[in-house]
């Protein structure tokens, strides 16, 4: 692929530095900038204009903050299936799972509407920011999102480009290949499956969990795994084990996100609370909190929750909140992040990986789902 870095090894800095999970996630962030300033000059070469409205906010989204959760993963399923010495590839794929989450990110900010994102303004907001002071013709809101559908299509161009060349320098690339587009179409499938359950009103709990697993937990953990254990040869088994544990640790990481979202603290998550209820988003979290109203017989609860109740002002969420406490859904929602959590590690296990990469993982899902790993170990 012309104009991208060429494959050599770990980036200056890390050289030296025993290469965990962690140092492998500041890894990729070096290769991830390295890749964006290739990017970026191809695209200034192409047109200023574009690299100035466009490129250059994609780089600076993307350079803008995120755990690197999705790098870190892919590390540890390259460590756990055997994976020694040389770590380029699988830093590089970490990098192209970082661009590839942008562009997710963008596009889900279009189609939820919400106004801010790593604590900025979303990338759509931001340029029909633009668009309003510069005094442009049309719609500034039109304009900003049409914007943003491209930036995250550029993002996710980005994204192939570095995954492909990756691929092409690796032995195990047919593999690594196989799992990135099995990845990209399920990310589209949850999407469009979150799109339809708040078009049909949906609330049904198994559907909830369906969404959360094809939009989030798959393409969070259980895909970057995956990638990670390819690039080291894994076979069938090793793979299947990383996928299952990559299951259970992304939907305990959604569910996670979705408390999260509903009920907190938007100085520390870098976006508004409340947005998912606003939209009346299908999440577990709903799905649970209706049930257990229906089965209590709390019709007011029930109605405050029901998908045509109204949702969208800030008296209407805080009473959704409210609704959610009392019927014990956030308490039951917790549960499950503790059952999905030890599950994820029970699986891992199954990879034969040593006691040091266990660790490893565990830690990172205690980073992803907010739960210690002995306590995960108590009800295993």
């Amino acid at each position: 692929m012309p104009g991208l870095p060429p494959m050599t090894g770990v980036p200056a800095g890390l050289a030296d530095d025993p290469l965990t999970a962690s140092a492998a996630a500041r890894g990729a962030e070096a290769v991830l900038e390295e890749v964006l300033e290739a990017g970026l000059r191809r695209a200034r070469a192409v047109d200023p204009l574009f690299a100035r409205d466009l490129a250059d906010r994609v780089g600076a989204l993307v350079s803008r903050g995120g755990k690197r959760l999705r790098a870190a993963f892919a590390f540890c399923g390259w460590q756990a299936a055997g994976g020694t010495g040389d770590a380029t590839a699988v830093l590089r794929t970490g990098a192209a799972l970082e661009l590839l989450q942008a562009c997710a990110l963008v596009h889900d900010d279009v189609m939820d509407g919400s106004l801010r994102r790593r604590g900025g303004p979303a990338l759509h907001v931001e340029l029909a920011r633009g668009h309003w002071a510069a005094g442009m013709h049309g719609s500034a809101e039109a304009f900003g999102t049409s914007s943003a559908v491209l930036a995250g299509d550029l993002a996710l161009a980005w994204a192939d480009d570095l995954l492909t060349e990756t691929a092409l320098g690796t032995p195990h690339g047919g593999r690594l290949h196989e799992e990135w587009r099995a990845m990209r179409t399920e990310m589209v499938a949850g999407q469009y499956r979150d799109l339809h359950a708040q078009a049909a009103r949906s609330s049904g709990v198994d559907e909830a969990l369906d969404i959360a697993t094809l939009k989030s937990a798959l393409y969070t953990v259980a895909r970057p795994l995956a990638l990670g254990g390819s690039l080291a040869g894994a076979g069938d088994r090793t793979l299947d084990a990383l996928r299952a544990a990559g299951r259970c640790a992304g939907l305990a990481f959604q569910l996670r996100d979705d408390l999260l979202g509903a009920f907190g603290d938007p100085a520390l998550t870098g976006k508004p609370a409340g947005d998912d209820l606003r939209s009346r988003k299908l999440t577990y979290l709903l799905a649970v909190a209706l049930r257990l109203a229906d089965a209590a017989g709390d019709h007011q609860a029930a109605a405050t929750l029901a998908p045509d109740a109204d949702s969208r002002s800030d008296r209407a969420v805080e009473r959704m909140r409210t609704a959610m406490e009392r019927t014990g859904a956030r308490e039951v929602v917790e549960a499950k992040i503790v059952e999905l959590t030890a599950m994820s590690l029970r699986h891992f296990e199954g990879t034969g990986a040593p006691p040091a990469v266990r660790r490893e993982f565990a830690a990172l899902v205690e980073r992803a789902s907010g739960v210690a790993p002995r306590r995960a170990e108590e009800v295993a």
